[in-house]
């Protein structure tokens, strides 16, 4: 047995014990929550995503509204999407990554709308420089947080999670940073070391892993466990922060079949947290 395949034995191990740790009183566990970025079932319909999600046995979801939840819907269709989740015994924990590219309050007005009809407590988003007045604004009429997404190296705007942690001083503490490790990773940055800088401003984070890193621009995806992220420590500093948001896979390969390579990855990071806990 390689030591990715005892990690992930660990993992299911844990899923399986967890209700008897319960039963028992015993609710030890990472300060943090694993849950799943919807983007990573882009290839399928919201209904069947569902279906997915619940194999997987994750119950808190970032939703990718451009698939299981556009902003093309009605408010009934909406309000309709939210209660598929919620039937399915989904939370919601945010929906993103959404483009927040506008200088146009009211524009920008709609992204927020929609969240709330979706019920979503936070939008993970890429939004500009000089648009985050606004987007301050409406963070404290609707109490919607926003977490700002890096992406790496080709992003003109947030490439780095130091950029984002840089333009939030001062605003409403209710915005900060979406850290996405792998672009992080591919943006320079150390990724722990990113964690306790960010502190209570780390709101949310985007997790994958990379095979290496040889061309910046050209990131080879893997499941998670199997590539250069160095898992084990980001929980561990994540436990030590005290970070209480979630830890969400986002899943970047094989979209046509990703099952497999999620079930790896929620078994590999299942077992980190459970030997950490």
């Amino acid at each position: 047995m390689t030591r990715r395949d005892m990690i992930s034995s660990i993992g299911v191990l844990a899923a399986a014990s967890s209700a008897a740790n319960a039963a028992a009183g015993n609710t030890a566990a990472v300060s943090f929550r694993i849950g799943l970025a919807t983007y990573s079932l882009r290839d399928f319909q919201r209904g069947l995503a569902i279906k997915m999600i619940k194999q997987l046995g994750i119950t808190e979801i970032s939703v990718k509204q451009d698939f299981h939840a556009p902003y093309t819907l009605s408010a009934a269709d909406l309000a309709k999407a939210a209660g598929d989740f919620k039937k399915a015994g989904l939370t919601i924990v945010s929906a993103g990554n959404t483009d927040m590219k506008s200088n146009d309050a009211a524009d920008l007005r709609k992204y927020f709308e929609h969240a709330r009809g979706l019920g979503a407590p936070m939008m993970v988003t890429a939004p500009l420089h000089e648009n985050l007045g606004a987007i301050e604004k409406l963070v404290k009429e609707y109490d919607i947080k926003i977490a700002i997404h890096n992406h790496g190296p080709e992003d003109k705007n947030f490439p780095s999670p130091e950029i984002v942690l840089e333009a939030v001083k001062g605003l409403d503490p209710r915005i900060g940073l979406c850290m996405d490790v792998g672009h992080s990773m591919r943006a320079g940055s150390d990724v722990v070391q990113t964690i306790v800088n960010a502190g209570p401003r780390l709101l949310d984070v985007h997790f994958k892993d990379l095979k290496e890193i040889k061309d910046k621009t050209k990131p080879e995806y893997c499941d998670v466990g199997e590539g250069v992220m160095p898992v084990v420590a980001i929980f561990k500093q994540l436990q030590k922060l005290g970070y209480r948001g979630n830890v969400n896979l986002e899943h970047e390969i094989n979209e046509d079949n990703p099952m497999p390579g999620m079930l790896r990855s929620f078994g590999y990071m299942q077992g980190v947290a459970a030997a950490i806990a």
